[in-house]
């Protein structure tokens, strides 16, 4: 047997010094004459960032490293390789072990474990049979597959798969097109970039897959230019893909022809909107327009259009294969299959987590994300769905994680964003920053979102910065729920959540702000008197020892006092304290 060393080469993996540990890897190797017994394998990231991830796989068994950094190598390959001795000191430990545990990975089931840039190696791994399979099959069939599975789409409104690829199918028009949708744009989401990083050629079988179900002989990838190693490594998957014959004209010697092009984006959010981003691919300014008529009737260049997003077809060979009755099993009644989440925040654990629908918010977090960072402070809520999502209280972290459930709570699930926050979140600033950034990326087409998302950040800054009133949470409240109910895309129709979320669940926050001029969770710059509360204070310096200007005056087993005339409120302190002692 060959000896697999797998190397994490996603964007997490190259920043943390990948290319280098592989670069060590292969001249220890050649040095110890283990070059040819040895196969290193240049996988993209596995979810859990961290420094490199580093597995061994041997006859014994497999051994995963992580934090391996270039001086490393060589005690791997003396002690574990040549001596059979895996390194104890650099194996993953508990939390590596517990972020998997708890995971169902279908969509993610490849990275981490093959080379994206070798196609040969996607085929060892089940690659292709999908779309050779699917030949043998009339295209109503594989459309009643799709549709039987329960498969949702997964950029964030839910709407059955199945169904679209039936309207688009009966769509009259003899050109169609297939377009999967990679402007992932949430701040925090990386869903996407991932897959594309560590299994292009799962997006190009399922977008095959889907031109073969409606009659489309073309089709686009829409992927932000922020994501170059996601563009570059989808480029050589095509390129090998043609030259395999698993695109271009007549595929695997059939009939059926189909090619993908990558359109690159420049960033805007509003583009991740699919009226907008089919503007885009025509050339024309991105911005979204009236529905209907809906893309599968009318969109490329008036003809019918297929979009969906890039979790979405990595699942369609998997349902192919395995069968919608599989497929159906896993999750709720109503959403079928698993989630890819962004894990990120004040949690040990964070990246990519896939779980089964139906899955609680809290399983998650106390699952995979391995609870909170630090235990002391304790968790005070959740953001999910992204920018236009909804922050949850602790109180409903045991809802089930499928898309009605999600809604009523006043949040989306949106493309798969979770941010899970500490006490030391002020709600009313995280209101604030979505808003700001939603304002920002605002496509300006309609006067609600142009006009009345910005008056609502105008109110929202007055109130983190003490000038608020009382007036204006019923302000919040009304210019939130018009927008939602007049603006022409889904960027404004889910932009007031943020806000309409926390004044339901975090009202007494919005009430210090207003009232006691007061910022309960010591984040509001303007509200802040930096000074020490006698009554949390464990008189432990860690304020004295963060502050950079030496503005803290401390000694053992006393009290911290501030010298405002020194103190330039940089939050040093603040941020440094777990026992939130200063205000």
């Amino acid at each position: 047997m060959e000896i697999k060393v797998l190397i994490c080469m996603g964007t997490s993996g190259l920043s943390a010094g990948a290319e280098e540990v592989a670069r060590t890897f292969e001249s220890e190797l050649k040095r110890k004459n283990l070059i040819k017994k040895c196969k290193i394998i240049r996988t993209g990231d596995r979810g859990l960032f961290r420094d490199t991830l580093v597995d061994i796989i041997t006859p014994d068994g497999r051994v995963t490293y992580e934090y391996v950094k270039p001086e490393d190598v060589s005690k791997i390959v003396d002690e574990h390789l040549l001596q059979g001795r895996p390194v104890k000191r650099l194996q993953a430990g508990k939390d590596y072990k517990q972020f998997f545990a708890g995971q169902l990975r279908i969509v993610l089931s490849n990275c981490g474990e093959i080379n994206p840039e070798d196609i040969d190696d996607y085929i060892t791994h089940g690659g292709f049979n999908a779309l050779k399979k699917v030949f043998s099959m009339v295209p109503d069939k594989v459309v009643d597959e799709i549709e039987k599975s329960g498969l949702r789409g997964r950029g964030g409104a839910g709407f059955p798969t199945g169904l679209k690829w039936k309207f688009c199918k009966n769509a009259k028009g003899d050109v169609k097109y297939v377009v999967c949708n990679a402007d992932e744009g949430d701040p925090g989401a990386f869903m996407d970039r991932s897959v594309l990083e560590g299994d292009p050629q799962s997006v190009i079988e399922g977008m095959t897959i889907a031109g073969y179900a409606i009659g489309a002989t073309e089709g686009f990838v829409y992927c932000r230019a922020e994501y170059p190693l996601a563009i570059k490594r989808l480029g050589m998957a095509i390129s090998q893909a043609k030259e395999k014959g698993f695109l271009g004209k007549n595929i695997l010697n059939n009939e059926f022809s189909f090619d993908i092009t990558i359109k690159q984006g420049a960033g805007a959010f509003v583009c991740g909107e699919e009226t907008a981003l089919l503007a885009s691919i025509e050339g024309r300014k991105g911005m979204p327009r009236p529905r209907p008529p809906f893309p599968a009737q009318e969109g490329l260049w008036g003809k019918p259009t297929l979009i969906n997003n890039v979790e979405t077809f990595a699942n369609i060979r998997h349902i192919m294969m395995k069968g919608a009755e599989w497929f159906s099993s896993i999750g709720t009644e109503k959403s079928k299959g698993t989630k890819v989440f962004a894990l990120a925040g004040k949690v040990k654990n964070t990246g990519l987590v896939e779980v089964p629908m139906g899955t609680t918010i809290r399983e998650l977090i106390y699952g995979p994300g391995g609870g909170m960072m630090k235990k002391r402070i304790g968790l005070k809520g959740v953001q999910i769905g992204g920018p236009s999502g909804g922050c949850l209280p602790e109180s409903l972290l045991d809802i089930p994680i499928d898309y009605e459930s999600i809604t009523q709570t006043g949040a989306i699930m949106g493309s798969g964003g979770m941010i899970v926050m500490d006490k030391k979140t002020c709600m009313v600033d995280m209101a604030r920053f979505f808003l700001n950034f939603t304002v920002a990326e605002s496509c300006g087409k309609c006067v609600p979102c142009r006009v009345g998302l910005k008056r609502m950040l105008e109110v929202i800054e007055k109130i983190t910065e003490g000038k608020g009133k009382k007036e204006h949470i019923n302000f919040l409240h009304e210019m939130g729920i018009t927008i939602k109910n007049t603006a022409l895309c889904g960027l404004g129709n889910t932009a007031p959540n943020p806000v309409l979320t926390t004044l339901k669940y975090f009202p007494n926050e919005y009430q210090a702000h207003i009232k006691n001029k007061s910022c309960p969770a010591h984040v509001c710059l303007e509200l802040l008197k930096f000074e020490v509360i006698k009554e949390n204070c464990v008189k432990c310096g860690q304020c004295y020892k963060a502050c950079p200007v030496g503005a803290i005056d401390w000694k053992k087993k006393e009290y911290p006092k501030i010298n405002k005339e020194k103190c330039i409120k940089c939050k040093s302190c603040i941020n440094a304290c777990d026992f939130m002692a200063i205000q």
